[in-house]
């Protein structure tokens, strides 16, 4: 793939630890040792400055900004005025002064040690700071974001003097931080109130008029003169040679609170050590009926387990209204919007492991129904066209060529409405907000859809597929496939409904019968799938040729360039067999992942585990392990160079199907939970849980064969290798 592993931190199964800090890291960093809770996020800079790059971001789930507008003119269906994750106060400003040094994260820093602990959320962040005279001081920073009390965060901060000197904390609530990417910051304080050692403070965002507020108070066993900051409390105190001072700040942050500022609310805020213990708490819930376990590999069991961690912190379904941006609450990349990647990635691993997070995944798109709606309209269609890329509903993305061509969302939606309804028979869903969804989304479909010149076929021209590296495409394979799958999803769903005209006229509902009917495809006789109309003719590029240096390519390539050639960001057609795998045969699975497999650049972080899965099926195990390497690990090891900006979030969601539908041969075929699992060569064994019945299972594979239990719950019947097998508690 022509991509290399930059390999910093330690392998431990249950932690992420960096024993040496460079400032050429330290983005990176930043990135993996993020922490957050569906409600808000926080990047791990140094709270007290570090000499390096930073990107202080702390995030709340929703919490967003508008763009300034574009001036008049410009052709229609453009966006004009995109919409951001705003990035958020810093709730951690910390600034510490000791015998009148400012100490800071430098190069001089030594004994530096930062591990994330995965069994408790704890990032624990420690160096010995050199000072003048012969002194030094041991700094040692604990964060907790709280994950039931989800409001609530914790920070505890220990210093320790070789020689007795003076020290000055300040802990505050920095409301000016800016925007990188819009280069400004996006708040306005309206409202703040103090009380010795608590203090509280509110901060409106510009244009959407969102309100968050901040309450914390300190807690010391050292005796202090304290005063007033501006934004916040400063702390003076005597440090005595080797004798430890903590200071602990508990802090509820919230969006959109009522009243007026309350500090006596931050007399039930959590104490580190009771947010350190219910956290620990929850993530072992956690562990026990979502792990997965791998005997043999320690690199990709590491991988794994930071994959599952993080996803859980970033999404648990709390609100409806919110979806997973591609960054979570990692990054500024992205302007932390949503895309397709939510239906086609992430839903799996929640309709397998936590039943309410995936309605709540669905539930989102039938609440941003009516700017679906709109967008049809906008590009001169029927129906309902979902964004590539959101927040509120709205699309967001100004690169035409995205937003106005690629159908995929909606085709997207489609197919998670009938994969959640499938598994979970939630009847209500489908025949109300499902049905309304598959019908508007058909309807734009069609409307943006026309029959050939003979009408002997109906296809798409003028789009985009999943392979963004070629834009402006007639009868992309994936696209005519999808479009094609929800008419036919749709009339099946309508067909079983009391009232069919209530949705859809007889008429309409033949009209898409015949389109689905013949939907262009081009297959050769060795079983090809032609990408687009006329892809078998592009110049061929080696990808291996690529140098590693010019990764990613949209940094160094001009953006035209992209386009001259056959080469591929991620997979179409093979897309489409990872979705729908029973509409497809070995023979044809093979022929299509010999053609476009080394085509496949992977500059998408999506890409490796659709290949490792597809790899699996082929039974060609070597294949199948490097690829599924490269996605339980894509941040952790920077393969794209890109860990800076934040995680890849729905790719760490495909690690976890890389596994389990891969190797696990885990799949849902119209409602039966199947599984046909293989042991990787040079693994010992490996375990994964899943939802099936009325609870969890824990499948254990090993050589000597494959064995099914019940962890939670009476019972569940599966299809172990096409044998049905009922598994009693």
């Amino acid at each position: 793939m022509g991509k290399i592993a930059d390999r910093i931190y330690a392998c431990e199964p249950w932690r992420i630890v960096e024993n040496t800090w460079k400032r050429e890291n330290s983005l990176v960093g930043e990135s993996i040792f993020s922490l957050a809770n569906e409600y808000m996020g926080f990047r791990d800079y140094a709270e007290e400055g570090a000499d390096a790059r930073s990107l202080i971001g702390t995030y709340f789930g929703g919490v967003y900004e508008w763009a300034p507008a574009a001036g008049p003119g410009g052709y229609r269906g453009i966006i004009k005025r995109p919409h951001h994750m705003v990035c958020a106060a810093d709730f951690f400003f910390t600034r510490l002064e000791v015998g009148g040094e400012r100490v800071r994260l430098t190069d001089d820093a030594r004994d530096f040690e930062r591990f994330l602990d995965l069994r408790s959320g704890l990032v624990h962040r420690a160096y010995t700071a050199p000072l003048s005279g012969d002194n030094a001081l041991k700094v040692a920073f604990d964060r907790i974001l709280c994950m039931d009390a989800y409001r609530c965060a914790v920070q505890r901060i220990t210093l320790c003097a070789k020689r007795d000197t003076q020290a000055q904390i300040t802990l505050g609530v920095d409301g000016t931080v800016i925007h990188q990417s819009e280069g400004r910051c996006q708040w306005t304080q309206t409202a703040q109130a103090r009380d010795a050692l608590r203090y509280g403070v509110r901060f409106v965002t510009e244009t959407t008029d969102q309100t968050v507020e901040y309450l914390f108070r300190v807690d010391t066993d050292k005796a202090a003169d304290v005063q007033a900051a501006d934004n916040g409390v400063t702390l003076a105190f005597a440090l005595k040679a080797g004798e430890p001072v903590v200071i602990e700040r508990r802090m509820i942050n919230t969006v959109d609170p009522e009243g007026e500022i309350d500090l006596g609310a931050l007399d039930s805020a959590q104490t580190f050590e009771e947010a350190l213990a219910q956290n620990t708490a929850h993530w072992a819930d956690f562990w026990r009926v979502s792990d997965v376990e791998i005997a043999g590999d320690a690199l990709n069991q590491q991988g794994i387990r930071y994959c599952l961690f993080q996803l859980h912190q970033t999404y648990r379904g709390l609100d409806g209204h919110h979806n997973i941006g591609a960054k979570g609450l990692t990054g500024e990349a992205y302007g932390g919007q949503a895309f397709w990647d939510s239906e086609t990635y992430c839903l799996p691993y929640y309709l397998f492991n936590d039943r309410q997070a995936a309605k709540s995944l669905v539930a989102y798109r039938y609440h941003t129904l009516p700017q679906a709606r709109e967008r049809a309209k906008e590009l001169d269609c029927k129906g309902a066209c979902y964004p590539i890329a959101t927040i509120n509903g709205f699309e967001s993305c100004n690169l035409w060529q995205h937003a106005s061509l690629q159908m995929q969302p909606s085709t997207a939606v489609a197919h998670a409405i009938m994969a959640y309804t499938d598994l979970t028979g939630d009847e209500d869903f489908l025949f109300h907000e499902g049905i309304e969804m598959l019908v508007e989304i058909s309807r734009y479909v069609v409307s943006r859809g026309g029959w050939n010149s003979d009408h002997t076929g109906f296809g798409f021209w003028g789009v985009m597929g999943p392979d963004e590296f070629h834009m402006m495409v007639n009868n992309d394979y994936y696209t005519n496939y999808m479009g094609g799958k929800t008419l036919k999803d749709t009339l099946s769903v309508l067909a079983r409904v009391e009232d069919p005209d209530r949705w859809s006229t007889k008429e309409e509902r033949q009209e898409w019968k015949e389109i689905a009917e013949h939907i262009i495809v081009h297959e050769t006789e060795s079983g090809v799938f032609e990408q687009h109309d006329g892809f078998f003719t592009l110049p061929h590029l080696d990808i291996h040729s690529i140098p590693t240096e010019e990764f990613p390519l949209y940094e160094h390539w001009s953006y035209d360039r992209i386009y001259r050639t056959d080469m591929i960001k991620q997979p179409a057609v093979l897309m489409a067999m990872f979705l729908h795998p029973e509409d497809f045969t070995d023979a044809q699975v093979e022929a299509n992942y010999d053609f476009y497999e080394p085509r496949c650049i992977h500059e998408s972080s999506l890409s490796p585990s659709i290949h490792a899965i597809l790899a699996q099926r082929l039974g060609r195990d070597q294949a199948a392990a490097d690829f599924f390497s490269f996605a339980t690990r894509l941040d952790l090891d920077n393969y794209n160079r890109n860990t800076t900006e934040g995680l890849h979030l729905t790719s760490i969601a495909a690690a976890w199907v890389t596994i389990v539908f891969g190797f696990g041969g885990l799949h849902a075929d119209k409602g039966t939970v199947c599984l046909a699992p293989h042991l990787p060569e040079g693994w010992d064994s490996y375990s994964f849980r899943f939802l099936a019945g009325d609870g969890v299972v824990l499948a254990h594979v090993d050589k000597a064969g494959v064995s099914l239990s019940m962890l939670q719950g009476t019972g569940a019947k599966v299809k172990l290798f096409g044998e049905w097998k009922e598994i009693r508690a």
